[in-house]
């Protein structure tokens, strides 16, 4: 599986990469969502480079010209809730693009244990389609293999293209071990040296959907020891 670090060259992306890891940024939710839509369409650049294009003759006031333009667009999909300003920033660009929308969460066992849940998956056909399923924290894993194979449901991809802002090292590995070489694209825009004992990427962010949409409840303060 390739992996391509986009925080790895130097360009305005490490701008936003900064700013949504800021603790001084970050009380500012506007901005925080804003800022990861701008991350998206940073990557949906990037990943229509890899699409296949066709000519197109387009008629001007003054008259006729060809452009290469995309044979088609690819499936958009994230994971509820924190995907959903990542996705909004691929759709900006993607703009013709199907959507799908996974329902998975951490269903803690203790307050540290847990297992990733999968509920619910609104999608099209993905038969022999480009898609792109994004989440914007690769901490174990776990969350991108249960969409990727919850995606499957739905049809196989002719290719899939992982994207994520701020992965692990570990759970780079753990994608790499797990989904397959041949036709899976990792993107990531930082890649960080480890996990908390909760699982959470050090240093990270902090959790992306609170920080989006503001706190949920605790499932670990509803278990009972």
């Amino acid at each position: 599986m390739q992996v391509i670090n986009l925080g790895d060259s130097d360009s305005v992306f490490n701008q936003f990469i900064a700013e949504i890891r800021d603790v001084n940024v970050q009380n500012d939710p506007l901005r925080f969502r804003k800022n990861i839509e701008r991350i998206g369409e940073i990557f949906a650049y990037e990943i229509s480079k890899t699409l296949t294009y066709k000519s197109k003759e387009v008629t001007t006031p003054l008259g006729k010209t060809n452009v290469n333009l995309p044979d088609s667009f690819p499936i958009l999909a994230t994971i509820l809730r924190a995907g959903l300003p990542l996705h909004q920033g691929l759709l900006n660009y993607f703009d013709r693009s199907g959507n799908a929308f996974i329902s998975a969460y951490r269903k803690y066992i203790d307050t540290k244990e847990f297992v990733i849940e999968f509920e619910y998956l609104a999608s099209p056909s993905l038969q022999d389609k480009v898609v792109v399923l994004s989440d914007p924290m690769l901490a174990t894993g776990s969350s991108l293999e249960i969409g990727y194979n919850a995606l499957h449901k739905k049809g196989t991809p002719k290719h899939v293209h992982l994207v994520a802002i701020i992965a692990s090292r570990e759970g780079v590995e753990y994608v790499k071990k797990k989904l397959p070489d041949e036709n899976c694209t990792l993107w990531v825009g930082g890649i960080d040296p480890e996990l908390d004992d909760k699982k959470y990427i050090v240093p990270g962010l902090g959790d992306a959907g609170d920080l989006a949409y503001g706190e949920k409840m605790d499932e670990t303060s509803m278990i009972q020891t």
